[in-house]
Formats: structure tokens, sequence, C-alpha cells
């Protein structure tokens, strides 16, 4: 008897152009961001700023949920189960990089400028996250 081991999958974001990533308190309140990403290779790759709050939610709670949406955090799909983590190996995080600036181009840091200046803030390091899918 053979056992079948089914790969779980992301469905293909291809098309979309942003997702509305959640990840969760310590009190497990779930706190919904829209972000830029890139897949490749079953896994979603998203770049965010060092100082966000995202990331102490994640080395709390590698938990996520991510659904398709508008720019402005309007879900428009399915909503799937997730495991992130904060890349630190420097070929990884060239290769997320490397995968956003070649889905997004000179938009990418077009639209990061504009959110720095819209909110103020000064220019901060880039932190790259990798997210597989988990089963629901």
């Amino acid at each position: 008897m053979y056992t079948v081991i089914e790969r779980v999958t992301f469905p293909d974001l291809g098309r979309e152009q942003c997702i509305a990533l959640t990840t969760f308190r310590k009190t497990g309140q779930g706190v919904t961001t829209p972000v830029m990403f890139a897949q490749r290779l079953g896994t979603i790759y998203v770049g965010t700023r060092a100082d966000a709050c995202k990331l102490k939610r994640l080395r709390c709670n590698e938990r996520v949920t991510l659904a398709p949406c508008t720019y402005s955090g309007k879900v428009t799909g399915a909503v799937s189960a997730g495991k992130a983590r904060i890349l630190t190996d420097p070929q990884e995080c060239k290769a997320a990089s490397t995968a956003l600036a070649k889905k997004y181009g000179f938009m990418l840091p077009l639209t990061r400028t504009a959110w720095r200046l819209l909110h103020g803030k000064a220019r901060a390091e880039e932190v790259y996250i990798a997210i597989e899918p988990i089963a629901s």
C-alpha cells in the first residue's frame, strides 16, 4: 500500500497586485495589511520595512492568512492559511528581492517612496518575508 502525500499550494495569484496579509498578535487578534508580493515556486515573498509591526507579530506567531485584495485592502478572493518566516539568508533575500522587482519593475520603488512621503517616514532597511501554504 502506498501513502499519497498531497502538497498544499496557494491558489495562483499571478494576476493579483496585492494581498491582504493578516498577522496575529499575542492575544490572537488579527491585523490585516495590504502588501505587494511575488509568488515563486510555491512561496510568496513580501518586502517590508525593518521597523514594521508585522515583523514583531511574526516573531511571536508565524501563522498568517492571505487573500487577494485591492491596493486599499478590500479582499477580492478566497482566504488561504500560511506559515511565514523572516528571511535572514542573503541568497534567499536576493531571490525575494529579484522576484518582487521582476513583478513590479519601476512601480515598486515608486510606491515605497510615495508611502514614505505620505507617512513622513525616513528610508528604512528592507526585510523580506517568505510565506508557505499550510492546510487550513
